[in-house]
């Protein structure tokens, strides 16, 4: 038996994928006691809530996830000795999460979200605490294909080539980013006494990729009320932004390449340090950045996308690949203004003020992406009040926006960051306040690109029957939707000839137009 050689030369396209993604909601409550060596509660404040995830373990269609819901509280109090009061705690759960097709072998990766908490008081001596809770599972995996490149063997075959623009994968791992610094208080503020409340987020952040590492920067955004030294312990706030840069190594970086990275951050530790006289005025800050790390390279690339025999029958085998390109990488901004109305008291200062923004919808529309969510104010302020000499209110403001994206289909959706990058609230009056914000968003968007990959070839011999029923030399009529390949695979007759043998200067060919076919020309 005669073997034929002719062999595909082929390179891998790395490629990475969510295989398994499960959503879930569920709300956490329970009625939680003061502890003794706490004062009686007069009225609420202050509360929020971070997600602390323990252990995941995958089984058959479901992941268990057990964690806790932590809790800080906010609190006056109307006992002597006391004004503003903090309670911390933490309500444990166990979730299952049915997840169809997953395996106790495989990497499971769980996010939590605190959506909301709220904060009632059953009676002076408890509280009820009640969180809607979303926890997002995924299996990730980096795979490859293979994509034929060129032809190599001892027959003749025509082949063509498509051009192609992908986002390899070229990085895919986890890392932490620690941060320290220290905060000194203004000259004119108290020594501190204790913290009371905090608020510790991150803005402006931004990832370079450079050679062999990531340089990230941005800003910390630090607010702090506590009880400062004294008789009477003075309660007061401070509020200031500190820069910071650092360096990720990075082994394979380059620059050029297109970043994908999202962080979260993770642990926080504040604690009052003594300054270089031994008071009280020093603020350490212990951060951990969570990141998410996935860089891509992009790259144009010409495959094999189809290919017959001159001399020998050829056939292909093939099969259906999802690769993709970058679409776009954008930001966007939208302003966010309103005026919120408290009730029940008057305003004399304010103190603080802090927002979170909801992504509640995502839908694609003509060269874009529709964002419709919330942005949850929540204002702490003085009243000048002996009995409630401190205030809460918080307001939920909807917003709509259109973050541009040319040429997105529904398919080529992104995951989208949303921010609140800057926020301010002013008085108008006792009993009014202006809110100003401004929304940031980002995204990266890809568009898949579905494609038959030949992964083989099989060579035979020409089907004499086949061959004698073609005629030596014809007269070809250019038919609706007929080419030079299509024409030339029929005859098996090589492009080149066709082109050369009809004195063609492009492979343009008209409906009704002649042309003269030979066997093998």
């Amino acid at each position: 038996m005669e073997v034929f050689f002719v062999e595909l030369l082929k390179r891998n396209i790395h490629m990475d994928r969510v295989r398994i993604q499960a959503v879930t909601q569920f709300t956490l409550e329970d009625d939680v006691n003061i502890p003794e060596n706490k004062p009686d509660v007069a009225a609420l404040n202050l509360e929020k809530g971070e997600l602390v995830i323990d252990e995941i373990k995958p089984g058959t269609d479901f992941v268990t996830v057990r964690g806790r819901l932590v809790f800080v509280v906010l609190y006056h109090t109307m006992e002597e000795g006391s004004s503003l009061v903090v309670l911390e705690g933490r309500i444990p759960f166990e979730e299952r999460i049915n997840m169809q097709g997953v395996v106790p072998a495989d990497a499971v990766v769980v996010d939590g979200q605190v959506e909301d908490i709220s904060v009632n008081m059953i009676n002076s001596r408890k509280l009820g605490i009640q969180s809607l809770v979303t926890m997002t599972a995924r299996v990730e995996e980096l795979y490859d294909e293979e994509a034929p490149i060129a032809v190599h063997g001892e027959e003749k075959v025509e082949y063509r080539r498509m051009p192609l623009e992908l986002a390899q994968i070229a990085i895919a791992k986890n890392d932490i980013f620690r941060l320290k610094e220290e905060v000194a208080l203004p000259s004119n503020y108290p020594n501190i006494f204790q913290i009371l409340w905090n608020n510790i987020s991150l803005g402006d952040v931004e990832f370079k990729v450079m050679e062999e590492k990531i340089t990230i920067s941005g800003d910390i955004h630090v607010f702090i009320l506590y009880e400062g030294e004294g008789e009477d312990h003075p309660c007061r706030s401070f509020e200031t932004v500190v820069p910071f840069s650092g360096v990720l190594e990075c082994h394979g970086c380059r620059e050029g390449m297109l970043p994908d990275i999202r962080y979260h951050l993770g642990q926080q530790e504040l604690a009052v340090r003594p300054d270089f006289d031994g008071e009280e005025r020093n603020v350490g800050l212990e951060l951990v950045l969570d990141i998410a790390i996935r860089i891509y390279q992009e790259e144009k690339l010409e495959i094999i996308s189809d290919l017959y025999g001159v001399s020998k029958e050829v056939s292909t085998v093939s099969h259906k690949a999802e690769l993709r390109r970058l679409l776009a990488k954008v930001t966007g901004k939208t302003k966010v203004t309103d005026h919120v109305r408290v009730t029940g008291g008057t305003v004399l200062q304010l103190l603080h003020s802090e927002g979170s923004v909801s992504l509640e919808q995502r839908s694609t529309v003509d060269n874009g992406i529709l964002l419709q969510g919330a942005l949850q104010v929540k204002i702490l302020y003085i009243t000048g009040e002996d009995e409630a000499p401190y205030g809460s209110t918080q307001a939920f403001l909807p917003y709509q926006y259109t973050l541009e994206v040319p040429d997105i289909a529904p398919e080529d959706m992104g995951e989208v960051r949303a921010e609140v990058e800057q926020l301010q609230v002013t008085m108008l009056d006792g009993e009014e306040m202006d809110v100003k914000a401004v929304l940031s968003f980002s995204t990266v968007v890809f568009k898949s690109i579905s494609v038959d990959l030949i992964s083989g070839i099989n060579v035979s011999e020409l089907d004499t029957g086949k061959m004698s029923s073609l005629p030596g030399m014809v007269v070809y009529m250019v038919k609706d939707g007929d080419n030079l390949w299509n024409i030339g695979k029929r005859y098996y007759v090589p492009v080149n000839a066709l082109r050369d043998l009809n004195g063609l200067e492009s492979d343009e060919l008209k409906t009704g137009q002649k042309l003269l076919i030979v066997k093998g020309s």
